[in-house]
């Protein structure tokens, strides 16, 4: 794709899953900011400020649009990425609500650590449910007053929240919430996402084709059960010496409420152009994608000393090769310009203690990637597994 004509000869960028490539409209919409307008958002009158707010609302509404969610039941914040996000959120939950917090086997650190750190906090039960092999979740599990927080795509090979719709459903009826990793979902599985309603979703922009950033996407009424706490400069109309008027308390400026400081404004517009740029691709590129992760995945899955963590085809699959180690393995990938992650790809819990598997390594692909990039990855791996 000439969006993607910056990547060398036989260069194969097979690391998505991480942080996707940027699109050149992408890149450039980051520099049109920083040359053209460059000003602080909210803060300014003149003409580079205006237009600074102007494209940053105009994202906030494209967040939402893509995922088909109301302007008057959620708004949309913007952080550091998914972690930051997650621990923002949890961190001023108001605890004395809930009687327990609720994760999944399959969690990234992310939400595994941070639903960790939130129960030892203020001693409430933990409960780790393991997810089933579609990605869905038992719905027999006792959700009463429960923080339910788990991601919808899974970040080592893809599996999906199947029933998410009913799982919100029934957290919601007994009196808990929803907060959704959606690092995984948005790229290449926002369907998923579309017209649900959980309480919050948390993404990563740099796994959207656009830059590092951080986004949430709250539900207003969320906002009933979060005891402000971390407070900074943006978030306030007025301050006395003993009290201060949080923005937030206008309507118009709820996002306020999770964002402290100067904000990344040139990535928040260029997350917009992103999402105008995937929103755009054909039938063709997302039916080229699909055959590129079909055509790898079966050829892995045909091999029998490859050892796959997959259930089915997915832009994201990990495996290990029976008697090769995964690191030398990424390294020699690497020496032949296939770029790919190994290790645990912070999911030790469920890789490591729960499966036992061995370091594994990880192709993550993305609509960078052409028909050719999969020819010289099966070429290098077939002369490996024989």
């Amino acid at each position: 794709m000439e969006d993607f004509d910056y990547l060398g000869e036989g260069e194969v960028y097979l690391d998505a899953a991480c942080q996707s490539l940027r699109p050149r409209p992408v890149i450039q919409a980051l520099e049109e900011y920083y040359t053209k307008f460059n000003s602080c958002g909210e803060r300014v009158k003149y003409p580079w400020g205006i237009e600074t707010d102007r494209r940053v609302e105009a994202t906030r509404k494209k967040v939402l649009k893509y995922l088909k969610l109301k302007g008057k039941d959620y708004f949309v914040s913007f952080t550091l990425n998914t972690t930051y996000g997650i621990n923002l959120v949890l961190s001023q939950l108001d605890y004395s609500k809930f009687s327990r917090i609720i994760t999944t086997d399959i969690e990234h650190n992310s939400p595994f650590l941070a639903s960790l750190s939130y129960a030892k906090k203020y001693n409430l039960e933990r409960e780790v449910i393991p997810r089933n092999p579609d990605g869905s979740v038992p719905l027999d599990t006792d959700f009463k007053k429960a923080v339910v927080i788990l991601n919808c795509a899974g970040n080592f090979d893809g599996r999906r929240l199947l029933n998410i719709k009913d799982l919100i459903s029934k957290v919601h009826k007994n009196g808990g919430i929803v907060l959704i990793d959606a690092a995984q979902a948005m790229a290449h599985s926002p369907e998923i996402l579309c017209k649900q309603e959980p309480d919050a979703i948390f993404f990563s922009a740099h796994k959207l084709y656009a830059p590092s950033l951080g986004g949430m996407i709250v539900r207003k009424d969320l906002l009933l059960k979060i005891k402000t706490s971390f407070i900074g400069g943006g978030m306030v109309d007025d301050v006395e010496k003993e009290s201060y008027l949080l923005s937030a308390e206008n309507p118009e400026h709820i996002y306020t409420k999770f964002e402290s400081g100067l904000q990344a404004w040139g990535e928040i517009i260029a997350l917009g152009e992103a999402i105008d740029w995937i929103s755009n691709l054909s039938k063709k590129e997302h039916k080229n994608l699909e055959e590129n992760y079909t055509r790898l995945y079966e050829f892995l899955a045909s091999s029998k000393k490859v050892h796959l963590v997959n259930e089915e085809a997915n832009p994201t699959m990990s495996f290990y090769v029976e008697g090769v180690d995964s690191h030398l393995l990424g390294s020699a990938l690497g020496d032949e310009k296939i770029m790919a992650r190994t290790g645990y790809f912070c999911a030790h819990y469920y890789l490591d203690k729960v499966r036992n598997f061995p370091p594994l390594i990880r192709f993550s692909l993305g609509y960078h990637n052409r028909p050719e990039d999969i020819d010289k990855v099966i070429e290098k791996m077939e002369k490996i597994v024989k």
